[in-house]
């Protein structure tokens, strides 16, 4: 299930996949793979993730129901 939402945020705030990825200290790729829905990221990434996009973990990472999946 792709992460819309991420992708989204991470536009929203001007930031390319390499800025949020040097942000949270970690890959360009791993952040595609997160918004690819191939990679789970751990909790730590995630709220990195939160602080740098200005969301919060269920604003991101929360599906919330059928009908809302990520794709």
């Amino acid at each position: 299930m792709k992460n819309k939402k991420l992708k989204m945020a991470r536009i929203e705030k001007g930031l390319t996949q390499e800025d949020l990825a040097n942000l949270v200290g970690v890959t360009r790729q791993t952040i595609g793979l997160i918004e690819a829905g191939k990679y789970n990221p751990s909790l730590k990434l995630c709220i990195a993730i939160c602080k740098a996009t200005g969301k919060t973990l269920d604003d991101l990472f929360w599906q919330e129901d059928e009908e809302d999946e990520w794709e």
